[in-house]
């Protein structure tokens, strides 16, 4: 292991740390994801979208999956009280009343959620002692807030699924991107333990956590 050398393809990979919409692209191949979950976002939303619907779409990176669905757009702000037959929303944050409000009568809320457990092991081997972000983001609690505001729960699942990281400057990039699970990361401050993830991937051929996800679909 030369670590100065890594220290400084480490220190490039936190230089360039930046993406724009929800592009992960400089580390394809050196990490995966995603690979397994029991469901298929895309094809669940397509199941209940139709083409007249009226449809908004909450906090999906930047707005690619949406221009995806090639469902009819146009200016649709501000909000009024039922105005919408669908809501999606991916890994983005939403109140439950303001939910339902939009929401017209048996209206359709359909979100894949980033769970509070994410990424846990890969923040506890970089920055040990570090709490949870978003400690209410379980299925559960979820659930339950949604129900409270009325809606009826159609389908909900949970899952944990390997991350697996091919070498330690992905990790690093992704530790900078991900800045609300690895809060004050750098690689001069983390770096003996980059040199344990180093240790890890030379020993094992891979560094490994797991991903938190959960997915619901409400009526209104």
């Amino acid at each position: 292991m030369n670590k100065e050398l890594l220290r400084k393809q480490w220190l490039e990979e936190e230089t360039v740390a930046h993406i724009r919409g929800w592009d992960f692209s400089h580390i394809h191949g050196r990490y995966e994801e995603e690979k397994d979950l029991p469901w298929d976002y895309r094809a669940i939303t397509s199941q209940y979208l139709k083409p007249d619907y009226r449809l908004l779409d909450m906090d999906t990176g930047g707005g690619e999956f949406l221009l995806s669905l090639q469902h009819p757009y146009q200016g649709v702000l501000p909000c009024e009280d039922e105005m919408f037959d669908m809501v999606i929303n991916r890994h983005g944050s939403f109140h439950a009343s303001e939910l339902y409000r939009v929401l017209k009568p048996n209206g359709i809320f359909i979100t894949e959620q980033v769970g509070a457990e994410n990424d846990r092991a890969l923040v506890d081997l970089l920055l040990p002692g570090t709490e949870l972000p978003f400690p209410e983001l379980y299925l559960n609690k979820v659930s339950e807030q949604l129900a409270k505001e009325g809606f009826m729960m159609l389908q909900a699942q949970e899952a944990f699924r390997p991350i697996k990281f091919y070498d330690v400057g992905a990790l690093v990039w992704f530790a900078r991107i991900i800045e609300w699970e690895f809060p004050n990361f750098t690689v001069d401050g983390c770096l003996a333990a980059l040199y344990r993830a180093q240790e890890i991937l030379e020993k094992n051929g891979c560094i490994e956590g797991k991903i938190h996800r959960f997915l619901i679909v409400a009526r209104k």
